[in-house]
């Protein structure tokens, strides 16, 4: 598997229109919020030098979505396919990933839950597990998008390392089926420590500063998206922090610019910046003459 891209995107409570309780989500907002997602999708083919082969989102309302995305703005002229499924959260938003069908036929997929310790379906988001064959040299490549529960309410903790454990066990299960490439990329709402054999040191520049994190709360930013379980695989990591994503900062410096604050509209397209993966062959797999 030679120079692929892959993205991951928490792109902040993207509903359909009318389906934002409490938030004034017209349809006219919900295009904008498409568009600039698209935008941004786009732009970083100038960055990168290709458009991302597979976009793992967070935070995506339902299919309908994803529909709007790929068949109402530019991309309805590329070869996006997406994978989604419901998911028992609370919220309503779930994982969802696209992959280029001139780069990837989609072997299978499936939504892999989270249960607590007696075996019930906590009411969270799924892991989304993806397995895509290359159309150039047949490679199998397992995708595992993530949205781990959040910091807030009690047994927040818990709820976190039973993902962290779901999700190596899902890879261990991947392994042992004979699949060696994986990637887990995702909103892990913890610092994320990157897995061996991801370079973290790419940084892509906005007019100031390039942001040391994904998120910023109360000043301080945060990198709680990532990438922390590479198998057979390397990757240069950049987080991709194009002016339009930005907004001045009360605290000081820049932030990402999101959709709402509150119920209050801001205009922007998510409170995440995303999160981009150079991918190559690990060395050690590398086929040598």
């Amino acid at each position: 598997m030679l120079a692929i891209i892959i993205c991951f995107w928490n792109v902040e409570n993207f509903f359909a229109p009318g389906e934002f309780e409490g938030h004034a989500w017209s349809k006219t907002r919900f295009y904008t919020k498409c568009n600039a997602v698209a935008k941004t999708l786009l732009l970083s083919a100038d960055e990168f030098g290709d458009l991302p082969d597979v976009v793992g989102f967070a935070e995506v309302g339902d299919a309908s979505v994803l529909k709007a995305l790929l068949y109402s703005t530019p991309l309805r002229k590329l070869d996006y396919s997406f994978v989604h499924y419901d998911s028992p959260d609370r919220r309503g938003i779930d994982c969802a990933l696209l992959y280029r069908r001139s780069r990837f036929r989609l072997l299978n997929s499936k939504p892999c839950h989270l249960c607590d310790s007696a075996g019930a379906i906590l009411p969270t988001r799924d892991i989304l597990l993806a397995v895509l064959v290359g159309r150039e040299g047949g490679d199998t490549l397992a995708v595992l998008v993530n949205h781990h529960p959040s910091k807030v309410g009690s047994g927040s903790e818990d709820r976190r390392r039973i993902a962290m454990e779901r999700l190596r066990f899902l890879a261990d299960s991947l392994k042992s089926a004979g699949i060696s490439q994986i990637i887990a990329v995702g909103d892990f709402n913890d610092e994320v420590l990157p897995a061996k054999g991801v370079n973290s040191g790419g940084q892509v520049q906005s007019e100031t500063a390039p942001p040391p994190g994904t998120i910023k709360f109360q000043g301080k930013w945060e990198k709680i998206d990532g990438c922390p379980l590479l198998e057979g695989l390397a990757a240069d990591e950049h987080i991709f922090a194009p002016q339009q994503l930005l907004t001045r900062d009360s605290y000081g410096g820049e932030k990402p610019r999101r959709t709402f604050s509150g119920p209050r509209y801001l205009g922007g397209v998510s409170d995440h910046l995303p999160v981009f993966y150079l991918i190559s062959r690990a060395p050690s797999e590398t086929t040598t003459s």
